[in-house]
């Protein structure tokens, strides 16, 4: 008889989501090539379609809607609570649209983690696709950073540049940009849940004892080592 070998734990993650998830279902597909479960989806919105990729996949869910609170932190502490009943090891924005309180980032400070559809810091904020062929940009891409007070403007631990073809206009754009980000947000998860990926007392990524002093990033088709 063949002894079974012990699987080893796997970091529980808490999705956060808004709308379609298609990050979180490029997370759930990858759950098996890394050491992550995610354990619960929650959204502030109740019909959020990525509710039910996370429904199918058998991951609980939840819905706080922050139209039910009178003001932000009173709705960012009300989730931050609900989050910690599942004790989880890192919580990811996956399509989360909210602007998130001080206070709660500085709660999960280090195990908040975001995917951005540009090549930070170029871009912050909304409409990106729009905004890099209004500059001539080149090149557009997808950018995981850890979550500060600064909107977007965490410090960036893995990108993926896409290139802007002739005749691009934003949507034909966005969907490229999107498989990026379904290529790097996964592997920076794993990353984390491998406990290779930190983030340091000075606010800066650290990945394999390493401080990252620019971002990693990938071309277009390329993947990263694990």
């Amino acid at each position: 008889m063949t002894e079974e070998v012990p699987q080893p734990p796997r970091m529980p993650v808490v999705a956060l989501i808004s709308g379609a998830g298609s990050n979180l279902g490029a997370l759930i597909a990858a759950q098996p090539r890394w050491p992550y479960r995610i354990v619960a989806v929650i959204s502030n919105e109740a019909q959020a379609l990525g509710l039910e990729r996370a429904r199918d996949a058998g991951i609980p869910t939840a819905v706080l809607d922050h139209r039910a609170y009178p003001d932000r932190p009173a709705y960012d502490q009300a989730l931050a609570a609900r989050i910690d009943g599942y004790a989880p090891g890192l919580v990811v924005l996956a399509g989360f649209m909210r602007i998130l309180t001080p206070v709660f980032v500085a709660h999960f400070r280090g195990r908040l983690l975001n995917i951005h559809p540009s090549l930070l810091p170029r871009f912050r904020g909304l409409h990106t696709h729009r905004r890099a062929l209004e500059a001539g940009e080149t090149e557009h891409g997808a950018s995981v950073h850890f979550v500060t007070a600064e909107l977007d403007g965490g410090p960036v631990i893995l990108q993926a540049r896409v290139p802007v073809q002739p005749g691009d206009d934003p949507p034909r754009l966005g969907e490229r940009v999107l498989a990026a980000e379904h290529r790097v947000y996964p592997m920076a998860v794993g990353w984390f849940a491998q406990g290779r990926l930190g983030l340091e007392e000075d606010g800066r990524a650290r990945l394999d004892g390493a401080v990252l002093d620019a971002a990693l990033c990938l071309d277009e088709h390329q993947s990263a080592a694990q």
